[in-house]
């Protein structure tokens, strides 16, 4: 029976484990860091007196998670992150309870093996629910943490972030074996050896999408205005910053230039004096300009303009693809809303959290479907645009290269969090995206940081840091071929799902069988004669 004193100080201890993983993630970047980061909570969570204990520590350690991972989230939603983290952390209750049920005093070597495989999978199902839009969306999976590690960027070309996860858990899992448990050192280090032959494996005989294929290459320039100051006239004051910085790449033989989200602030068949401008400057540069319009549509252009525009009025963010003759007709409508800062989910109930935080005072609207854009000028090019947090949703991504993309480019804007950890942990995400579709990436923001990544997720050129405020021509090669991710999908969660309903049905019968009535006497007891 733990005492109070004990329990208080093991529901802080857990909430501090929660958060440790924050630090392999982009501004720390601390990716070695990972493989060990999820020890100290698994220790805690293995001595935990009871499944109930284990659940509670769980569920602290997954709300420590979430608040120290999206602490730069503050400025917009107040003090209504903690009880968000707190839902979301219960998502880790049953991983907790795994824990302790697999790990716990000394198992032996077969129940050891199993935990290598199956608290992985527990961690994954964790992720995948935490991915759903309306839950937050996929920020902060743990194998997102490994963005700058060519091993890494390559077996996530096979099954995705997803499999990079399963990875990273069972080294830790490993590793608490390990440290704990003597006699299962051996399914350890198996384990543990596994993980690196499975690396070495894929690094040695998938190949990389887009070696020496032949595909050529495009001349793209990321256009950054850099900080603006806030007034009634920042809009306009932006778009002539970028128009100046625009004008200054005529001569450079640019294929593509890219402004980032939000970077025209009215509709532009409200303000046709911005088409003939952003039109006058793509003759002039020689090269579409894909700009991004967020702005209130007029009902006269509301009927929607393609597949994947949006219908009816409303506030839109909308990727646009402008020639020297105006729109092309391309229009891209962002579908995936940002929870709190684009629409509250549940106004009615949670409306309160406009007066607390920068919360959306009106839902955006949403697109309808992923829209491809041919690239004038290059026949066979095909442009898949996403708009701000939508780069961390894996499948849009797989979905557009499967459609036939060539290029994926990612319109940002993330100035309301500059001096936070959000830049740099959104513009690395634009890595895992590239290694996992085969595609490049690029990835343009108003503010920094911007950044491109080849497609097996290398970094290209130099990045655009917050304070950069320039127009930078990268050389970014095309590819072919179609990577096993984007042909099979997220087969890790597939993976998982099984090993967990294989050990759900063992367990289940064990149960059943511990309880089974012992079998009735099939004839009557012989009787004892006593003289």
């Amino acid at each position: 029976m733990l005492t109070r004193r004990t329990r208080c100080w093991r529901a802080a201890a857990a909430a501090a484990a929660g958060a440790l993983p924050c630090l392999a993630f982009p501004a720390p970047a601390l990716w070695w860091f990972a493989y060990v980061a999820l020890v100290p909570w698994m220790l805690l969570l293995r001595t935990a007196p009871t499944g109930r204990r284990a659940a509670l520590e769980g569920w602290l350690g997954g709300a420590g998670f979430i608040v120290a991972v999206h602490h730069w989230l503050l400025p917009s939603l107040h003090v209504f992150l903690l009880p968000l983290a707190a839902l979301l952390g219960l998502l880790w209750v049953p991983w907790a309870v795994l824990v302790r049920e697999l790990l716990a005093g000394s198992p032996r070597p077969g129940r050891a093996g199993a935990a290598l495989g199956l608290v992985p999978a527990a961690w994954l199902l964790s992720e995948l629910a935490r991915s759903w839009q309306g839950l937050g969306g996929p920020w902060g999976l743990l194998g997102a943490s490994q963005w700058q590690v060519p091993p890494a960027l390559r077996v996530a070309s096979v099954g995705g972030v997803w499999l990079v996860s399963l990875l990273v858990v069972a080294v830790n899992c490993a590793v608490v074996l390990l440290v704990a448990a003597p006699g299962a050192r051996v399914p350890a280090l198996a384990g543990v050896t596994g993980c690196a032959v499975l690396t070495g494996a894929v690094w040695l005989w998938v190949p990389q999408a887009g070696q020496s294929d032949g595909s050529g290459s495009l001349r793209v320039a990321v256009v950054q205005p850099g900080p603006v100051a806030d007034g009634p006239d920042s809009a306009e004051r932006r778009f002539a910053l970028e128009e100046r910085l625009t004008r200054a790449l005529a001569g450079q033989s640019v294929d593509l230039v890219v402004w980032g989200e939000s970077s025209v602030g009215a509709d532009l068949a409200a303000r046709p004096d911005l088409s003939r401008r952003l039109a006058a400057l793509s003759a002039e540069v020689g090269a579409p300009l894909l700009v991004n319009v967020d702005a209130r549509r007029p009902a006269a252009a509301s009927t929607g303009n393609g597949t994947g525009t949006g219908t009816g009025t409303g506030i839109y963010k909308s990727s646009v693809l402008v020639g020297p003759g105006g729109p092309t007709g391309d229009r891209y409508d962002k579908m995936r809303l940002v929870p709190f800062g684009e629409y509250i989910p549940a106004r009615s109930l949670l409306g309160w959290a406009t007066s607390v935080g920068k919360a959306a005072g009106e839902d955006r609207r949403r697109g309808a479907a992923p829209v491809l854009m041919d690239l004038p000028g290059r026949p066979g090019v095909r442009i898949g645009p996403l708009v701000c947090f939508e780069s961390a949703f894996p499948d849009m991504s797989r979905r557009l290269a499967g459609d036939g993309a060539s290029l994926l480019v990612a319109q940002s804007a993330t100035s309301s969090f500059q001096d936070s950890w959000a830049p740099a942990q959104h513009a690395s995400l634009a890595a895992l995206r590239a290694a996992e579709t085969g595609r490049p990436v690029v990835h343009a923001t108003l503010t920094g940081i911007s950044a491109v990544h080849a497609p097996g997720g290398g970094r290209i050129g130099p990045w655009l840091t917050g304070s950069a405020r320039e127009a930078q021509v990268y050389e970014v090669p095309l590819a072919g071929g179609t990577t096993l991710y984007v042909r099979f999908g997220n087969w890790p969660a597939g993976l998982a799902l099984v090993l967990l309903a294989a050990y759900c049905a063992v367990e289940g019968t064990r149960s059943l069988g511990l309880r089974k009535p012992a079998p009735k006497p099939t004839a009557p007891p012989a009787r004892t004669v006593r003289g």
